[in-house]
């Protein structure tokens, strides 16, 4: 008997094409198979601005 599952390829497709379009660099895309929730997860290859803190440790360590 085939198990049927609460979202299809197109849920997926849409949901990266928004948030693309929305600016977010998509790193991993995560489906509960139960509920068919899609969670979308932004690649880190934009990390946080540097603040002073962070500027002291690359400048002091070591």
């Amino acid at each position: 008997m085939a198990h049927k599952v609460p979202f299809k390829q197109i849920d997926i497709s849409r949901a990266v094409k928004g948030a693309t379009r929305a600016g977010m660099e998509v790193g991993r895309v995560e489906i509960d198979p139960v509920t068919g929730k899609i969670i979308l997860v932004a690649s880190q290859a934009n990390p946080d601005p540097e603040n002073d803190l962070d500027k002291w440790i690359r400048d002091n360590a070591g």
